[in-house]
């Protein structure tokens, strides 16, 4: 099983009233869907609003936040994550980029597994190669940061990132 997706069926566990049931593939409900697609697009508005700035430490908590509930929506349909081949590379061109998380982002829309492990992998790539940042321990400061409600903190991604 992928190390992300148990620490999101963990931490959903942990604070849900009622957790999903992870024995079986589960059809999500349309405000399921509205609500992950509400998560996804927010998320892709902070990472397009840190590409407007440059700040690349904003972009990976974009990305990261986005990777997270493309997770979040697989657990609560009790499915595995497919790994899917990412073919972007960089053109020079940051609109690229924005084209890619939109048109990700969209698909999820259907509420099929495979377009959020689709949206995953591009999330996980782009960390990884675009940023040249460490997207595991990213994911793993995210999911700490989301599991203490009282954390107070801003969340620091800064050490994840290669220089």
């Amino acid at each position: 099983m992928n190390t992300h997706l148990q620490l999101v069926r963990q931490l959903q566990n942990a604070t849900e009233i009622s957790p999903p049931d992870h024995a079986g593939a589960a059809h999500l409900a349309d405000m399921d869907i509205i609500h992950y697609q509400a998560a996804l697009m927010a998320g892709g508005s902070e990472t397009f609003n840190a590409l407007k700035a440059g700040d690349t430490e904003q972009i990976l908590r974009g990305l990261t936040d986005i990777a997270y509930y493309a997770l979040a929506a697989i657990a609560r349909r009790g499915e595995q994550v497919t790994q899917h081949p990412v073919s972007w590379r960089h053109d020079g061109f940051v609109i690229s980029l924005m084209r890619l998380l939109s048109d990700k982002i969209n698909q999820c829309a259907t509420g099929r597994a495979d377009h959020y492990s689709d949206l995953y992998c591009v999330c996980s790539h782009l960390a990884s190669s675009f940023l040249n940042a460490d997207f595991d321990k990213a994911f793993q400061t995210v999911c700490r940061h989301k599991s203490s409600p009282l954390n107070k903190q801003p969340l620091d991604l800064s050490d994840c990132l290669f220089e």
